[in-house]
């Protein structure tokens, strides 16, 4: 048997206790996103899991999404990436 190896951590410890862990990350075809998977990768990133290029390049996601999601968790945290949430979250 042949077990891949990876770069960096296999799991980080997030700041409200909880583990995160690559097997808890979204499945690399994901198309919809949904205001859950959203978080685990900014939660990935911001963590340390993995970097911001790895993440960018695994879902295929631009800089600038990928950037924004970071700001919307950090200015009003995980609800504002829900896509009903857009209009009340933006510019505020």
């Amino acid at each position: 048997m042949y077990i891949r190896r990876i770069k960096g951590p296999n799991a980080v410890t997030l700041p409200d206790g909880r583990v995160l862990t690559r097997a808890d990350l979204p499945a690399p075809d994901t198309r919809r996103w949904v205001a859950s998977r959203k978080a685990v990768v900014v939660l990935a990133v911001e963590g340390g899991l993995i970097t911001a290029e790895e993440a960018i390049r695994t879902w295929d996601l631009s800089e600038e999404e990928l950037d924004s999601w970071r700001d919307a968790v950090a200015r009003h945290g995980v609800a504002a990436l829900k896509a009903t949430s857009v209009q009340r979250f933006r510019n505020a």
